[in-house]
């Protein structure tokens, strides 16, 4: 009879780590930096370094909501919201993450409004995110939000062609979160 071992938790990558010394576990993070292009962005996005700790969260977000059609590449919703999570794990700045979730609704409605794109999950999830990046703009100082508040602006504006109630939804959430037209 063969027992099944347990699937490796945290737990067990903790109780490793506690033997390294600072030689070991420098290391281990050089080895996990050069391993995936993800971890490189995580690390980045971590402790602030390069001109542009964004930029691969804005080529993930990008490339999946805005694909390229000729390709045959399609739309991923997830991988793109993705992105956005991997950045709040990394860094979570709140500009940050009002700056990405802006970029999103933005790339999503630029990319419906210019295939003509007629896909009402594709539209719930731009509402769901033009929701979270008003209350994550809501939180910022007031010099901050009308720059954000604008671009949103323009996102609606836009949004209005689509159809599914897209543009009366978000009208909706900028009155219910105290912007005006």
């Amino acid at each position: 009879m063969t027992t099944k071992k347990n699937t490796p938790s945290w737990s067990d990558v903790k109780a490793q780590l506690a033997d390294f010394d600072r030689a070991g576990l420098l290391g281990l993070i050089q080895d996990m930096y050069a391993a995936s292009k993800d971890n490189k962005a995580f690390l980045h996005a971590r402790f602030g370094l390069g001109d542009d700790v964004l930029k691969p969260y804005k080529i993930t977000i990008d490339r999946w909501l805005w694909p390229d059609v000729l390709k045959n590449q399609g739309t991923s919703v997830a991988k793109a919201k993705k992105a956005i999570a991997d950045y709040k794990k990394a860094a979570g700045q709140p500009d940050g993450l009002a700056e990405l979730m802006v970029f999103y609704c933005e790339r999503a409605a630029g990319f419906s409004n210019d295939i003509g794109l007629q896909d009402e999950g594709y539209f719930d999830a731009l509402v769901r995110m033009f929701e979270q990046a008003l209350k994550t703009i809501s939180a910022l100082p007031n010099t901050a939000r009308s720059a954000y508040l604008e671009r949103l602006d323009d996102v609606r504006r836009i949004s209005h062609n689509f159809g599914y109630g897209v543009g009366d939804d978000m009208d909706a959430l900028l009155t219910e979160h105290g912007v005006d037209d």
